[in-house]
């Protein structure tokens, strides 16, 4: 069930009002004077290697500090859940957190090796633009309690941010028509991003997570 809301949690991002938009100018860049979709596609996919990378280390300090915690399992599943609620209400514009704001500079990106860097440094500059859902994932791999789990998360959280990306590098044109509709349609989808990261915050804190985590193992 955690990975199905971290997964969901990525697709969101993709989609995000400071994400989607961008879209065009990412491929153009890896794009870059090949004529060939195949290579577009190849960067893409080092693109996404890069932040994938990253990501999973977060994964990975997050659920090794949970599993640090993993005594006081009550307590930390309250401060996710506490967590995670503030990052719903922030996309429900109850109230504001400065930190998460726009996307920086691009960069130009001719290869596989700079395609990967450029997710790296991507990753960092993701941050601020995606920081809910992002934090989400990383208080479900902190309450997961285990390292392992926190990496398969951010791993899970990573899949469903990249898949959309390089699914797009390949049908560019033909999801056009696609990505117009959710533009038109910010308000309801931050309308319900922000429910839905409000209601696993719920879970998250009244240790629900853990029973269905228990209940589909």
């Amino acid at each position: 069930m955690q990975y199905l809301i971290t997964f969901l949690e990525g697709v969101i991002s993709f989609i995000s009002p400071c994400m989607l938009p961008m879209l065009p100018i990412y491929l153009s860049y890896f794009a870059g004077n090949a004529d060939k979709k195949q290579h577009t596609l190849a960067r893409s996919a080092a693109f996404v290697l890069g932040f994938t990378v990253v990501f999973s280390l977060l994964g990975l300090f997050a659920g090794s500090i949970g599993a640090f915690l993993s005594a006081y399992r009550t307590a930390v599943n309250i401060v996710c859940g506490v967590i995670v609620i503030f990052f719903g209400l922030h996309y429900l514009e109850v109230i504001r957190i400065p930190l998460f704001k726009g996307m920086q500079k691009m960069h130009t990106v001719n290869s596989l090796f700079s395609a990967f860097l450029f997710g790296v440094i991507y990753s960092v500059s993701l941050t601020p633009c995606v920081g809910a859902f992002l934090g989400s994932a990383l208080m479900l791999a902190s309450a997961s309690g285990t390292a392992v789990q926190g990496v398969l998360l951010l791993v899970t959280y990573s899949l469903g941010l990249g898949l959309p990306f390089l699914l797009s590098a390949v049908l560019m044109e033909q999801l056009s028509t696609a990505f117009t509709f959710i533009k038109q349609h910010y308000k309801i989808i931050n309308l319900i991003s922000g429910i839905f990261l409000i209601v696993t915050g719920i879970v998250i804190a009244l240790g629900w997570m853990n029973r269905l985590m228990a209940l589909f193992s």
